[in-house]
Parts: C-alpha cells; sequence; structure tokens
C-alpha cells in the first residue's frame, strides 16, 4: 500500500476514477459494500453524512433477547418500516456490480447490508456478513419464515397500527414513540410458539463463524479489494481490509466522508457509489 492520511488519493472525482479503472484493470476484484451502496436506493445508514447528525440507536443484540419491550418495540416499528423497506430496488450501483460480475471483472461481493438488492440486481456470488431481512428465524426452534408472511401475521395482530407515521430507519424499521407501542401484539412462532428474531446480525452480537470463513475465501482469491460505501466503523468489515493490507493487495474505495482505515488505501474516489460505479462499467467492460 502506498496511500497516507496526509497525501491525497485524487483531486477530482473524474482523475479519481480514473486512477480506479488502472488500479482494478486486469485484476480479480472482490467488492465489499456497505449502506452507502444502497442510500440511493432510499435506504438510509447510520454513519452517512446526513445521518451522522442525529442520534440513531441501532438495536442490540442482547436487549433484544432478554427483553420482551424491547422485542415487542422492535417488531412495531419493523410493522411500519417493512413496506418501505421491501418495496426498495437496485440503484446504478447494484446493477453496475452485477454487470461487473457478469463479465468475469468482479469475483463476488461481500455486504454487510441486510437488504438483498445485490440479489435482486442480478448479481450471483453474494456473501452476506449480517444475513438479511426478508427472513425470520425462530429462536427456540430455528425455522425460518419468511419477512412478507410475518407481515400479514403483524397486521392481523394489530388492527389499524399502520395508521401511526414514522420515520424509515437503516434496520427496516422505523422510528416511533413509546405510547404507540405499548399495545402492540408480537406474533409468536408458528410452529413452536417461540421466540421470533430477524435473521440478522444486530449490534453487540457476532457473524456466524462459516460466514467469516467463506467471506476471507472469496478474498484469498481476489487480486483487489474494492469498497464500497462503507465506512469501515465497524470490525465485521474493517477485517477484510486489514488482510487486504497483509496479502498486498490494491484497495480502492469509493465513499463519502470518513473511512476507519484509510491509509491502507490505495485509490479513493469520494462521490456516490451510482455515480462511480457505472464509469467503472464503461471503461472495463467496453475495453
Amino acid at each position: 500500500m502506498t496511500a497516507s492520511l496526509e497525501q491525497p488519493l485524487t483531486s477530482t472525482p473524474t482523475e479519481g476514477v480514473e486512477a480506479l479503472v488502472s488500479l482494478l484493470r486486469g485484476r480479480r476484484v472482490v467488492v465489499l459494500t456497505g449502506a452507502g451502496c444502497s442510500t440511493e436506493s432510499g435506504i438510509p445508514d447510520y454513519r452517512g453524512p446526513g445521518t451522522r447528525a442525529r442520534a440513531r440507536n441501532p438495536i442490540q443484540h442482547r436487549e433484544f433477547l432478554t427483553r420482551p419491550e424491547v422485542r415487542a418495540r422492535y417488531w412495531a416499528r419493523s410493522l411500519l418500516g417493512w413496506p418501505r423497506f421491501s418495496a426498495a430496488r437496485p440503484n446504478a450501483a447494484h446493477e453496475a456490480l452485477a454487470t461487473l460480475e457478469r463479465e468475469g471483472h468482479v469475483l463476488g461481493l461481500i455486504t454487510q447490508n441486510v437488504d438483498r438488492l445485490h440479489h435482486a440486481a442480478g448479481s450471483q456470488r453474494v456473501i452476506e456478513l449480517h444475513g438479511a431481512l426478508a427472513r425470520v428465524r425462530c429462536l427456540d426452534c430455528e425455522a425460518v419464515e419468511s419477512r412478507a408472511e410475518l407481515q400479514e401475521r403483524l397486521l392481523a395482530l394489530n388492527p389499524g397500527f399502520t395508521e401511526h407515521s414514522a420515520e424509515l430507519r437503516p434496520d427496516g424499521d422505523s422510528e416511533l414513540s413509546l405510547e404507540a407501542v405499548r399495545a402492540f401484539q408480537v406474533a409468536p412462532c408458528t410452529r413452536c410458539g417461540g421466540t421470533l428474531k430477524p435473521d440478522v446480525v444486530f449490534f453487540g452480537d457476532n457473524v456466524p463463524p462459516p460466514t467469516v470463513e467463506a467471506a476471507f475465501s472469496l478474498l484469498e482469491q481476489g487480486d483487489a479489494l474494492l469498497v464500497v460505501g462503507s465506512s469501515l466503523a465497524i470490525y465485521s468489515g474493517f477485517r477484510f481490509l486489514q488482510r487486504a493490507a497483509d496479502r498486498h493487495l490494491p484497495v480502492g474505495l469509493v465513499n463519502i466522508g470518513e473511512c476507519r482505515g484509510a491509509e491502507l488505501v490505495d485509490v479513493r474516489v469520494e462521490a456516490r457509489a451510482g455515480e462511480v460505479l457505472p464509469r467503472l462499467v464503461e471503461a472495463l467492460v467496453s475495453a
């Protein structure tokens, strides 16, 4: 790695894209994506420029497991947030990454996102570090239910609840007052009556070891790492930048705002992923 915090990596977005093309051309690229890849699809993030100024407290794993009122608050918010979250569609960044994979420039994706938009765009090799909100799992019997099916059950248990207004949150739930949650009825598992949890890794939980191993295995097959839309603030993503640095892999970054480990990045483009990645397609696929 040749970059440093003191040394500007690019002077303009155009020069940055050109440098990124040079870095990635002819290499088998592994891509790590974060929330910034999906903000242009209308899904907010926790650490982007537009959200840092406002306090956003993500759901905590231990609290969800141990406190019924926390579970009720989550599912009440989720009932309101799910329709907008599930209606999100892939943006130009997702489409570009799917094209780059299809054309043989990208080996596969490691994503911190839980929105399944990479799948919707046509990406084939996707490792979901934090799971997917489209699934719900019983903590007691491990039965899996689709989130869409659960939505219907929650609506039936809580008629009229959708009259509450709410703001979408990054977890696919929404902002909602405590008063609105008090009478909310939580749906149990249809198989055993147990406790349901979205099949995602909440803050304070660990990514399952097999998932981490699969992601590292993918990275080992690559010649370069491209980070898209992630500040790498949490270790679940940052460790892949560390591994790339240990292997002396070229690293490109497309993100707006601060990034942990920026000194390990070779080319940094501070621009929206939906602007940069289609230009990568144009340069690499058309070449």
